[in-house]
C-alpha cells in the first residue's frame, strides 16, 4: 500500500523535464505529458536554456487529478531515451 499524497486533488503541479536543446525534445516533452492529461494550454509550458545553450528544461503546469495521474506521467516522462532528467 502507497503512502498517502500530501497533495490535494486536483492541483496544478509543475513538471519539469531535461534533455538536449532541439525543436524534436521540445515537442516530445510536451506530448509525453499530454497523453496523460490532454491537451495544456500554451500558457502553461515555458522552457528555459542552459548557459551553454545545449540542454533545455521544459516546464509544464499540469491540472493534476490524482496522484496516480502525476505517477504514470513520470514514469513516461523519466524512461524515455531523450530525457536526461525529470522533477
Amino acid at each position: 500500500m502507497s503512502a498517502p499524497s500530501l497533495l490535494e486533488f486536483p492541483c496544478d503541479f509543475p513538471i519539469k523535464i531535461m534533455g538536449r536543446e532541439s525543436a524534436g525534445f521540445r515537442r516530445l516533452a510536451r506530448e509525453l505529458v499530454e497523453k496523460h492529461t490532454g491537451p495544456v494550454d500554451d500558457s502553461r509550458v515555458h522552457s528555459a536554456l542552459s548557459r551553454n545553450g545545449g540542454f533545455v528544461s521544459i516546464t509544464v503546469t499540469v491540472h493534476a487529478q490524482s496522484q496516480q495521474q502525476l505517477d504514470d506521467i513520470y514514469r513516461e516522462v523519466s524512461t524515455h531515451v531523450d530525457v536526461l532528467m525529470a522533477l
